[in-house]
C-alpha cells in the first residue's frame, strides 16, 4: 500500500499545485502555511485564490492552520518553501516529526548566506538519519494545478523513499522519474533560475532567438562546470532536472525568473520588478550563493557571473552583454 496521508508545507503556488496532485491521486493532504488567516480563507474558498486562482481543492486536500496538527495527520512530509525559509521552517516542523516520518523536498535554491543544497539543510537541521527525498523539474505551479501534463523527478539515496514518493504522485497525466543523485537535481534547480534572468534580459534588449539559444546552451555547460563538483552528474543534467528544467524557465513567462530579467532589460530595477512580480524571485538570492561558489571552487561561469553583476553590482544590462559577446574564441567542449 502506498502513502495514504501527507503534510504539505508551504501554501504558496507550488506548494498548493503539489499539493492538489497528491489529493488528485487519492493521497490525504493537510497544507499549512504561516499565515493562518490565509489557510483559513484557503479552506473556505476551496481554492489558493492569491497564489493559485483557478484551480479548485480537491476533497482530499484540507487546508490546516495548525502545523502541530498537520504532521500529526501525515505519514509523510512534503516541504515547498523557499530556499530562504528552509532553514526555519524545518526547525520549527523538527519538535513535531515522529521518527518514522519521512521528508520530500520540494525547494529549489540555494540557502542565502551559506549556499548549502537543500537536502544538505534538511540534514544540518533534521539529522543525517532522517530520510529526503527532492523534487524537482520542468513544472510550472499553474499547469500542474489545471492538471496540464507534466513530468518531474524525484531523487533521494534511499531508493524506497524515492519509489514511495514517486507512486504518490504518480499518475497519468503527471510522470515522475526517480533517481538517486540529489546533488545534481538540487544544482539543476537552482542555477537554471539564474540562467532565466540572462535569457530575460536577452530577449527583453531584443536580442533575439540566436542569442537565446546561445545562453541556453552554454548556460546548461555552467550548470554542469558548477554541478559536478558539488557532487552532480553530468547525465542528471541532461535530464528533467536540468536541461528540461532550465528550457521551461527559460522560455515561458509564466517564469518569474524569466520575467525579472525582461524588467530589467526595461530599465526597472530588481525591487520595483519583484514588487510586480509579487512572488519571490529564486534567482535574485541564488545568483548570490552561485557566484560564492564558483569563487570557493574555482569554476568559471561567465553568464551566471553577467547575471550576478547585475543583480548585485549595478551593472547595466547592455554592458553584461558586452562584456559576454566580447570574451575571446575557446574550444566548445570543457
Amino acid at each position: 500500500m502506498g502513502i495514504q496521508r501527507m503534510a504539505a508545507l508551504g501554501a504558496g503556488s507550488w506548494g498548493t499545485a503539489l499539493a492538489i496532485q497528491l489529493a488528485r491521486n487519492g493521497v490525504e493532504v493537510r497544507l499549512w502555511g504561516r499565515d493562518a488567516e490565509a489557510i483559513n480563507k484557503l479552506q473556505a474558498a476551496r481554492e489558493n485564490q492569491r497564489y493559485l486562482p483557478g484551480a479548485a481543492l480537491p476533497p482530499a486536500l484540507i487546508g490546516e492552520p495548525d502545523l502541530a496538527a498537520a504532521v500529526a495527520f501525515a505519514e509523510n512530509v512534503l516541504v515547498t518553501v523557499p530556499s530562504h525559509a528552509l532553514r526555519e521552517t524545518l526547525a520549527v516542523l523538527q519538535p513535531h516529526l515522529r521518527p518514522e516520518q519521512r521528508l520530500i523536498l520540494a525547494t529549489k535554491g540555494l540557502e542565502p548566506g551559506s549556499a548549502r543544497l537543500p537536502f544538505e539543510v534538511a540534514a544540518e537541521v533534521l539529522g543525517e538519519d532522517r530520510p529526503v527525498s527532492l523534487l524537482s523539474g520542468p513544472s510550472f505551479a499553474g499547469e500542474v494545478g489545471r492538471g496540464l501534463p507534466t513530468a518531474v523527478t524525484i531523487a533521494s539515496n534511499d531508493a524506497t523513499l524515492a519509489a514511495d514518493m514517486a507512486r504518490a504522485f504518480h499518475d497519468g497525466v503527471f510522470r515522475v522519474y526517480v533517481g538517486a543523485d540529489m546533488a545534481g537535481v538540487a544544482v539543476g534547480g537552482a542555477v537554471k533560475n539564474v540562467l532565466a534572468i540572462a535569457v530575460g534580459i536577452s530577449d527583453g534588449l531584443g536580442y533575439g532567438a540566436n542569442a537565446r539559444a546561445l545562453l541556453i546552451t552554454r548556460g546548461l555547460s555552467e550548470m554542469v562546470r558548477l554541478g559536478e563538483p558539488l557532487g552532480g552528474r553530468r547525465e542528471t543534467f541532461m535530464g528533467m532536472a536540468g536541461l528540461g528544467d532550465l528550457l521551461l524557465t527559460c522560455t515561458d513567462d509564466q517564469s518569474r525568473n524569466r520575467r525579472m530579467g525582461l524588467a530589467l532589460a526595461a530599465g526597472r530595477t530588481v525591487a520595483e520588478a519583484e514588487a510586480d512580480i509579487q512572488q519571490v524571485v529564486e534567482g535574485v538570492r541564488v545568483a548570490r550563493e552561485v557566484h560564492r561558489i564558483a569563487e570557493r571552487e574555482g569554476v568559471e561561469l561567465p553568464i551566471c557571473e553577467q547575471v550576478y553583476s547585475v543583480l548585485h553590482a549595478d551593472t547595466a544590462p547592455p554592458e553584461a552583454v558586452r562584456v559576454l559577446t566580447e570574451r575571446p574564441f575557446r574550444n566548445e567542449i570543457d
